[in-house]
């Protein structure tokens, strides 16, 4: 295995130096029509609204929350599988569609899917599937054979044996070390992990994630690493975002978070863990109830609806995103954080 990694002709240059953010999305909405009777209103499911966040350089995002509160739509949104209705995204400081096509944020933004069968094309061998991205590119058929080989290598699995086979002839860690390089195929600064190693053994979840980790150093990538585990998030994450019903309750450093976190539905995440000590067992659900529909969502804070702490306010008014204390980027959207908010509570 060669000791630096390999150039590639793809990739997006990186134009606005290392301070400037990688991913900044802006007020990104994406709503989905549902199809109701001639002379009813139009509805829609509002599966991301108003979410802000942005991805340093070099990081790892991490995001969690129950399902359906919006991760994966926010993450096809930002590799453009899904328009957004609203909002803007923007990729080392140039806007999507307006300084920057999809085809080339493509090149700069690549996915890793949790499904690592589904994800690729039975009829290709693991040569074929690594090369495909670089020769749609327009990359010369022998050197994309190459890029595909050394990347066979970087990801644990030899080309002489694997080279030539086919998705079905691979265990599940192993496909899914191959949608890992097919994604590095493109040389992309950002890959967004959804979901990539839950459907793992433990043991194999652990080689994967050690591996992620090498990527990262080897190629400086940055990730967004979605979960419903958070001792996985925890482990992989620089920043750490939460969502609720489409929206971003809490977001700053991990370990902040973990120690310090300021919301409710961030609280009842961290005490919903499992834990190997007797001791500290969960007796007492920490959250009831399911998430309400998100094509009516409640007016306010649309936790409100099962928080323990709500008070008339959290039903009137929708909190904003602010930070815990100046020049922090610890933030939270909760009135019981907020002085001027009126919510009588003293917070977590």
């Amino acid at each position: 295995m060669s000791a630096e990694p390999q150039p590639s002709p793809l990739g997006l240059p990186d134009r606005g130096g290392p301070r400037q953010a990688l991913i900044d999305a802006r007020d990104l909405t994406c709503h989905f029509p549902v199809r109701g009777g001639v002379m009813g209103p139009k509805r829609v499911v509002r599966a991301v609204d108003g979410v802000s966040f942005s991805i340093a350089k070099g990081e790892t995002l991490g995001v969690v929350g129950e399902s359906g509160c919006g991760k994966s739509t926010t993450a096809r949104l930002l590799i453009g599988l899904i328009p957004p209705t609203g909002g803007s995204i923007l990729y080392d400081g140039q806007e999507l569609g307006a300084d920057l096509s999809l085809r080339e944020l493509r090149r700069g933004v690549q996915m890793v899917f949790q499904d690592s069968y589904a994800s690729l094309n039975p009829r290709l061998t693991v040569e074929d599937s690594i090369a495909f991205g670089p020769k749609v590119n327009g990359v010369e058929a022998g050197e994309a054979r190459r890029i595909a080989r050394d990347l066979l290598e970087r990801i644990g699995l030899d080309p002489a044996r694997f080279a030539g086979r086919y998705p079905h002839e691979l265990s599940g860690g192993q496909r899914q070390r191959v949608n890992i390089g097919r994604a590095l195929a493109m040389r992309p600064s950002l890959v967004i992990l959804d979901e990539a190693v839950s459907a793992l053994d433990k043991s194999v979840e652990a080689q994967v994630l050690n591996l992620l980790a090498d990527l990262r150093r080897d190629f400086d990538l940055t990730y967004m690493f979605i979960s419903h585990d958070l001792n996985v998030v925890r482990f992989v994450s620089d920043q750490l975002m939460v969502m609720y019903l489409g929206e971003v309750v809490e977001i700053g450093p991990s370990e902040t978070l973990r120690v310090e976190h300021r919301h409710p539905y961030t609280s009842a995440l961290f005490a919903a863990m499992p834990s190997m000590d007797p001791d500290r067992r969960t007796e007492t659900p920490p959250l009831a109830g399911d998430p309400p529909n998100p094509i009516d969502p409640p007016s306010g804070c649309r936790f409100h609806t099962r928080c323990p702490f709500a008070q008339p306010v959290c039903s009137a008014t929708v909190p904003r995103l602010r930070a815990v204390a100046r020049d922090m980027p610890h933030q939270v959207a909760c009135h019981m954080g907020d002085p001027a908010s009126g919510h009588t509570g003293d917070g977590i």
